[in-house]
Order: structure tokens, then C-alpha cells, then sequence
């Protein structure tokens, strides 16, 4: 995936109001920019750090700029961008970088379900005889610790609940259900539920997994001169 403008660097001042920051740029000026990230942040919001940010075409915008990666105190990149978490995965499952997902014929986002009217991220479909639909849910990692473990969630997600309860039932119905993380995390090597922080959420996903619920995960690659940002491969989930 390219950004449509060229990525401009500058200085994280401080994040504030959940969707805002102020950006101090090279020449001293300080921007504010829109932070697209409903989480904590944890470990990749200090101020001082050094941030990347694009510019949007839209004129009708109100924050013309979008925070997009921040480097952190171990000098890992981090993607806070969770709104680009599904068009990376549909990029990387069409380059056939998932390959347990690489065969469906068909794609499909934002798919209702269920007599609840629920929503799932991607429906992938085919119509050869044998292969179930799968039901893919994505969720965006960016909270990173020590020795390459990366955590999901990183503040309680009542919404991910949610979701593990709906790719359940999915799976319990017949169909293929999987739950995909995309990690925008350059430090990550491998997932854990954060059971310090929801251990509802890691309850649910262990349940789901039980229950044949796929939990896959794949790690980004930044390129910030091209500014770039792709799925590269997969890392594993460890639930234990």
C-alpha cells in the first residue's frame, strides 16, 4: 500500500482528545493532525517520539493531516492507523501472503449476518463444491513489550467481545470463521492475548479458538522513503 501523498516526518508533541495530535515539524511550526486510533496507544505515544504523517486530498477536511506511524523508545516503527487494518489484509490475502486464505475466488467487506443484522469485516466466498464461506474478522496490533511479544487488546473492547461471540456462532453454524492480526508493529515477532488488560477478550478468544475459530496474525513492513506499508508474513498466536 502507498500513502497517496509522501509521507512528512516530524515530532509527536502530545495526543489529546482520543483523536488528535500535535505535530512539531522540522522548522519549528507545530501541526495539528487527526490520530486514527480508538486505543490507548500504550508504548507508542510518548511525547518526543518521531512520527510520520500524511496529507489528505480531501480540501473538505478539517485536519488535512493523518498521524500514520510513530517510532518508539526501542526504535520499533508502529502503525496507529487501525482504519488501514482491513485494506492491508485484503492486499496481503489477493498477493497470496496468508495462504490459508490465498483460494476464494470472491471478496467481500462489511458483510451483515445473522438474525441480528451483525457485521463481519471480510466474507470470503467461492462456490467449488466442499469449500465453506469464510467469515474473517481483523483486528490491528500495535501494542508492543520486550523480547518481540506483541498484545491484543490494549484497553478492555467490549466490540471485540463482541466479535469473538459472533465468529463463534459463525463457526458453531458450519461455516469457516477466523480471526486475522494484522501486527504494524516492526518489533513484534509473535501475539498474545493481553490478559492484563481484558481477560474477558482472552477468555472469549481462547473459547473461539476451542471452537474452531482460526486465529492467524501477520506482520507489516514499513518502507518510509517509498512510503510504503505492507503485510509481509505471517507470525504465530500463542494462546497458552
Amino acid at each position: 500500500m502507498t500513502f497517496e501523498n509522501p509521507l512528512r516526518e516530524g515530532v509527536l508533541v502530545r495526543r489529546y482528545k482520543r483523536f488528535l495530535a500535535d505535530v512539531k515539524l522540522k522548522d519549528g511550526s507545530v501541526v495539528t493532525v487527526h490520530c486514527p486510533n480508538t486505543g490507548s496507544m500504550t508504548n507508542c505515544s510518548d511525547p518526543g517520539s518521531r512520527v510520520w504523517f500524511s496529507r489528505s486530498n480531501n480540501e473538505k477536511r478539517k485536519y488535512r493531516y493523518t498521524l500514520q506511524i510513530i517510532q518508539t523508545a526501542m526504535n520499533d516503527l508502529v502503525g496507529i492507523n487501525t482504519s488501514l487494518a482491513n485494506d492491508l489484509v485484503v492486499e496481503a490475502i489477493r498477493n497470496n501472503i496468508v495462504k490459508s486464505l490465498g483460494f476464494y475466488l470472491r471478496l467481500r467487506r462489511e458483510v451483515v449476518f445473522g438474525g441480528q443484522r451483525s457485521r463481519i469485516d471480510l466474507k470470503l466466498e467461492d462456490s467449488s463444491v466442499g469449500r465453506n464461506n469464510c467469515y474473517l474478522e481483523v483486528k490491528n496490533v500495535s501494542y508492543g513489550i520486550s523480547n518481540g511479544i506483541g498484545l491484543f487488546p490494549d484497553a478492555i473492547t467490549l466490540r471485540g467481545q463482541k466479535h469473538l461471540r459472533d465468529l463463534t456462532m459463525i463457526r458453531k453454524s458450519g461455516e469457516r470463521a477466523a480471526l486475522l492480526f494484522c501486527v504494524q508493529h516492526s518489533g513484534v515477532d509473535f501475539i498474545r492475548p493481553a490478559d492484563n488488560i481484558d481477560p474477558s477478550y482472552g477468555s472469549l478468544l481462547r473459547e473461539a479458538f476451542n471452537s474452531g475459530v482460526e486465529v492467524l496474525a501477520v506482520k507489516a513492513k514499513f518502507d518510509i522513503q517509498s512510503s510504503q506499508i505492507c503485510l509481509s508474513h505471517e507470525v504465530p498466536v500463542v494462546l497458552s
